[in-house]
C-alpha cells in the first residue's frame, strides 16, 4: 500500500486491478472507473482513493482470458481484483455478464482467498 495526502490527511491506499468487459470498451474507455477509483466513490466509498496497477479486458466471453489476467494484476501490485460496472452491472449497455460469477469464483480458486475482491466500480 503506498500513502497518499487527501484534504490534509495521509491515508493508505490500496493497489488494484481491473478486469472489465471486452464487449463494452468500444462504447466505454472507462472514465467513471478511474474518476471513482481517484476520489474514493461508488466501490471505494470504504476504501478512499486507490491506485490501479493495470485496467484489462476479460478477454471475451466467457471470460477465458480473465484468470491469467488477474494473476498477472497481482503480479504487478494488485492488492485486490475490481470487477468494473459493466460486467456486474450491465453499464453502459444495461445487460451483465452472464458468466460473472464463473468468471469470478474461478479467479478466487486460481488467487486464493488473501486478495481481495471488489464486485463493481460505480
Amino acid at each position: 500500500m503506498e500513502i497518499v495526502i487527501v484534504q490534509g490527511r495521509e491515508l493508505t491506499c490500496m493497489k488494484v486491478g481491473i478486469i472489465r468487459c471486452m464487449m463494452t470498451e468500444d462504447m466505454c474507455p472507462g472514465t467513471t472507473d478511474f474518476l471513482v477509483t481517484r476520489e474514493g466513490k461508488g466501490a471505494f466509498k470504504e476504501t478512499g482513493p486507490v491506485e490501479i496497477v493495470g485496467f484489462v479486458t476479460c478477454g471475451g466471453c466467457p471470460g477465458k482470458r480473465a484468470i491469467p489476467r488477474a494473476k498477472m494484476l497481482i503480479e504487478r501490485g494488485a492488492e485486490a481484483i475490481v470487477f468494473a460496472s459493466c460486467i456486474t452491472r450491465g453499464n453502459p449497455i444495461g445487460y451483465p455478464c452472464p458468466h460473472y460469477a464463473d468468471m469470478r469464483d474461478c479467479i478466487i480458486r486460481a488467487i486464493g482467498p488473501d486478495i481481495r475482491i471488489i464486485e463493481y466500480t460505480h
